[in-house]
């Protein structure tokens, strides 16, 4: 037990420590790998600031550690008393915890954070509960517990919109990267968010924020200088074209994700345009080879490639390195007029 706690403290460090000192902390895997990174808690607790809030399902307490500071006042709750007596030792004793089921609201007034557990530990590893209903307690059921609530519920980000809104949800969800990762999907409830929107990607390593409510008056045009592949976060909230409006870019396509410029948007990694050329793993070599090019970083949209598989089949020999971004362009349900494209580039970094 003392080796599993001093090697779960290290990997803490890492992804809690800018909640403090998470040196004496206690843990278990599972609570860990369900912890939210220090990050995306800190850049909740902003959006609460100055509210009352009850974190209904607060396990070892990482929640509660980001509000501290922030929140007028917190309170902390969870159904497993392992949990519950870690986040005592955590937290500290002056923090309000006590014991109760998140689907029997214990509260009245205060705004509930809640983060259903998406992980179930298995005999030989931890299994990722995917759809809403396995959540425990299930998406469902907790949304109703709480209807008519202010509410922010943490869900994977991978979940399924069109489901959240069969439930009945009908506020914000947002979508939070931090380091190129997409962390988590967010519900918050409608008097959380702000008027008019309905989407949000938040990209926490550039301070950036895109929403629903922006412009999304984006262009279908050629390949320009850049080709930029749009942070996770923006491409799974829907709001592409609101990125790209607002950096003055086009779209390749309108079904595809990439986007185009004759600029960069600020801190953005993007591909320079060397060659197009119709996809074919034939020209494609040549093309490379011409280039001298031996390492290739292959990023594809809309059609069926293996990018690792492929670079093997190219068998590249040079001392350049490039990127090859291939995609499907043109409308699909338009016969014959969708064809894929490969664009040779040079990275921006």
């Amino acid at each position: 037990m003392l080796v599993e706690t001093t090697l779960l403290r290290r990997r803490a460090a890492a992804k809690l420590g800018e909640l403090g000192d998470v040196s004496g902390w206690l843990f278990t895997d599972e609570a860990l790998q369900q912890a939210t990174a220090a990050p995306v808690a800190l850049h909740r607790a902003s959006r609460l600031a100055g509210r009352v809030v009850h974190d209904a399902t607060c396990s070892i307490g990482t929640e509660l550690a980001a509000l501290r500071g922030v929140a007028q006042w917190t309170i902390g709750s969870d159904i497993d008393p392992v949990r519950l007596a870690m986040a005592r030792h955590n937290v500290g004793a002056a923090q309000v915890l006590c014991r109760a089921d998140a689907l029997h609201p214990v509260t009245r007034d205060a705004v509930v954070v809640l983060d259903p557990a998406r992980r179930s530990s298995g005999p030989a590893r931890v299994v990722r509960r995917l759809r809403p209903a396995d959540y425990q307690p299930a998406l469902g059921p907790l949304l109703d517990a709480y209807r008519g609530r202010d509410v922010a519920v943490k869900c994977a980000p991978g979940i399924d919109f069109d489901e959240v809104e069969r439930l009945g949800f009908d506020g914000e969800i947002e979508v939070t990267s931090y380091r190129g990762s997409v962390r988590e999907a967010c519900l918050w409830s409608g008097g959380l968010a702000r008027l008019g929107v309905r989407r949000r990607a938040s990209v926490l390593d550039r301070d950036e924020e895109v929403t629903s409510a922006d412009s999304d008056d984006c262009p279908v045009r050629p390949a320009g200088r850049w080709i930029v592949d749009p942070d996770g976060a923006v491409v799974r909230a829907g709001l592409v074209r609101h990125y790209g409006a607002r950096h003055g870019l086009w779209q390749l396509d309108p079904d595809i994700a990439y986007l185009s410029g004759d600029r960069l948007p600020p801190g953005v990694r993007g591909f320079e345009v060397i060659e197009q050329l119709a996809f074919d793993e034939r020209r494609l070599r040549q093309a490379l080879s011409a280039m001298d090019c031996g390492a290739v970083e292959i990023l594809v949209r809309g059609v069926r490639v293996d990018p690792d598989a492929l670079r093997r089949r190219l068998r590249l020999r040079g001392g350049a390195a490039l990127s090859v971004v291939i995609a499907r362009i043109g409308r699909s349900g338009a016969k014959g007029s969708s064809h894929p494209v490969a664009y040779v580039c040079r990275p921006s970094r």
